[in-house]
């Protein structure tokens, strides 16, 4: 039986299916890691530490309590790698594929869970789209790994060098920032290498970007042909990523920590590399606990705000801060529709964009509360950091990961999840909706003083 088969006569809801299926890889990957042959030192990491580590890979996080390049072996590093992957692709993805593969046919429900996870608005051609979101990814980042070895293996021998390329090329594409580097360094020492920062930022570009979206770019001949939802995706990141860009430049241009000391290049791939990692990706070529004040509460933002819809990337998505504030210019200019494109928004949308904008605030607003109460000693500016990191599955941390107390690593363990999966899932899987016998129901009206 598959695994396809076994969510189908369970009879779950799709949002209950998937903080299940998430839960249940999380779980298995944490008994993995805690086992003593996947450590250097052959001890145990602790059964806390292991679901720590499990849930930032299945989360494409990257938020670490121990350096991954120095404490596990090639063996544990596999399944982190493979723990990674299967949370870039998304659970069902994994199982579909799965099922595909035994020669299994996908039923009904099974279409509509996949429709779900991929964030396809109809359920015609979910298989195929499937299979093209696999094929893509495996070969993207098959290429990415292939452009990274010529900068690799020279540097760290043939095998290590091969094993490298594929573990930052998967890393990178899944917005996971997992690195072998050492020493928690991460890509610092490769702050002025062209080469390096193309790679990687286009791999984090790319695959945060989203499946549906690079098939409409694919298919589409030009412009005018593109979805709707691509030219908002597209156009979003494009404002975020040179916004981030520039800001990052004037702030921390004389920065001696950051940017101050290098070369023009090594400024500008350095404030290029904090606009894009900020968007979920968790790699860094600068220290980050070196930022300025204003570049950190400046990657903060850009890390509530993450990737797009179906994409690795995590954080409310592009497009749901793109129709708030199209929804705010339609207010002010006293229009009764959100217009974007030309072409009016629908209501359900903007209810949904609103609704993930303010789980996400209230979320990551009790989370600091909390962490503020039981991480005594820690600075605020590194508790809301490390809490818009967790929740934007980004990955960064500016030193707080390693000092959390225990309570503290299962909050923020539980902050990833949350942000993976998205706070409209988790309040679907856990809400009793029955709206059958008041669909038609309308009460009467009155109005509420606004602002």
């Amino acid at each position: 039986m598959s695994i396809v088969s076994l969510i189908e006569r369970s009879k779950l809801k799709p949002a209950q299916v998937f903080v299940v299926g998430f839960a249940a890889i999380i779980m298995i990957g944490a008994i993995l890691l805690n086992l003593p042959i996947v450590t250097v030192s052959g001890e145990r990491i602790g059964f806390v530490n292991a679901l720590f580590t499990a849930t930032s890979a299945v989360c494409v996080t990257g938020l670490v309590v121990v350096d991954t390049g120095t404490y596990w072996n090639v063996f544990g590093q596999s399944i982190i790698l493979l723990l990674i992957q299967i949370g870039g692709l998304g659970f069902m993805t994994m199982a579909t594929l799965i099922s595909l593969l035994i020669g299994r046919r996908i039923s009904l429900q099974g279409r509509l869970l996949m429709q779900e996870s991929l964030n396809h608005f109809n359920i015609s051609g979910v298989v195929r789209l499937t299979k093209y979101v696999v094929l893509m990814t495996f070969l993207i980042e098959a290429v990415g790994a292939f452009l990274l070895s010529f900068k690799f293996i020279p540097l760290f021998g043939r095998s290590k060098g091969i094993f490298l390329s594929v573990f930052h090329a998967v890393s990178a594409f899944c917005n996971a920032g997992f690195d072998l580097m050492g020493n928690f360094t991460s890509l610092t020492g490769f702050v002025d290498d062209v080469f390096v920062n193309t790679v990687i930022s286009l791999l984090i570009i790319i695959g945060g970007l989203g499946f549906a979206v690079i098939l409409d770019l694919l298919k589409s001949r030009s412009v005018k042909r593109l979805s709707l939802n691509t030219k908002l995706v597209l156009s979003t990141s494009a404002v975020l990523l040179l916004a981030g860009f520039v800001l990052t430049l004037i702030f921390e241009w004389t920065n001696p920590g950051t940017l101050g000391t290098l070369s023009l290049k090594g400024k500008a791939l350095g404030a290029m590399f904090v606009s894009v990692t900020t968007r979920t990706a968790g790699f860094n070529t600068v220290p980050m606990e070196l930022l300025r004040p204003s570049t950190l509460i400046l990657a903060m933002a850009l890390m509530f705000i993450g990737g797009s819809p179906g994409s690795t990337a995590g954080g409310i998505k592009t497009t749901t801060i793109a129709l708030v504030f199209y929804t705010i210019y339609s207010v002010t200019q006293g229009k009764q529709d959100t217009e974007v494109f030309r072409r009016r928004i629908n209501r359900d949308a903007i209810n949904r964009a609103l609704a993930v904008l303010g789980i996400g605030i209230t979320v990551v607003v009790i989370v600091m509360m909390v962490l503020s109460f039981t991480e005594h000693g820690q600075s605020l500016t590194s508790i809301m950091f490390e809490t818009f990191s967790a929740y934007g599955t980004v990955g960064l941390s500016i030193g707080l990961s390693g000092k959390l107390s225990l309570f503290g690593k299962l909050i923020v363990a539980g902050t990833m999840f949350m942000g993976r999966l998205g706070g409209l899932t988790i309040v679907f899987a856990l809400a009793n909706r029955q709206r059958a016998h008041t669909a038609n129901l309308k009460y009467p009206e009155e109005k509420v003083t606004v602002g």
